[in-house]
């Protein structure tokens, strides 16, 4: 119905922005990457997503067009809402999603508030097929940088360090180097833990 709002941008905050599109003042729902690209101007283009249901007409703006279809796969799946989808977006941008999806890192998309086990399985199950497809993933790196991956982080526990830390850290040294080997991987994380 509605796919895209060009206005100036009269509000803003975290979770949601209004954009005066004719001297009409739209409230947009966005995530915290939608908020952090932002452009300083006032002048705006968000592409949007119009949720309805019977008690709420909910707009819902986002800065590219990937984030949007992410957003969109999301909620096709049962148990995911638009809520849980804006969150999900918020804790990490639509390209690390889909690659979560793609290599099936269950415990990353579980780590996002609000998506227990179940959850998470049913997103990898029913998204994977569609991400590698819409995205055009190559799921041999994917799988590639998931093993690599897990051998970083088993090697780091053997050594006593906490699971969830060098988790994250890990995936920072990932997004950054995304071809690096095991022993690169575990190097450089020795260095931030």
């Amino acid at each position: 119905m509605i796919t895209q709002i060009r206005g100036r941008l009269v509000e803003k905050h975290p979770t949601e922005i209004v954009v005066e599109c004719n001297g009409v003042g739209y409230l947009l729902h966005i995530s915290l990457n939608t908020f952090s690209n932002l452009p300083e101007e006032e002048a705006v283009l968000l592409y949007t997503h119009l949720s309805i249901r019977e008690d709420a007409h909910t707009l819902f703006g986002f800065i590219t067009k990937t984030e949007r279809a992410v957003f969109k796969l999301l909620i096709s799946v049962s148990g995911v809402g638009p809520s849980i989808a804006r969150t999900m977006l918020s804790s990490m941008t639509a390209e690390e999603i889909q690659h979560a999806i793609a290599s099936e890192n269950v415990p990353l998309i579980q780590s996002v508030k609000g998506i227990g086990a179940k959850t998470a399985q049913r997103v990898i199950v029913d998204l994977k097929d569609k991400i590698l497809k819409t995205f055009e993933i190559d799921e041999v790196s994917t799988l590639l940088n998931n093993t690599n991956k897990d051998q970083a982080l088993s090697a780091l526990d053997v050594l006593g360090f906490n699971k969830k830390q060098s988790e994250k850290v890990i995936s920072m040294i990932l997004k950054e180097n995304p071809e690096a080997s095991v022993e690169n991987l575990i190097k450089l994380a020795l260095k931030n833990l």
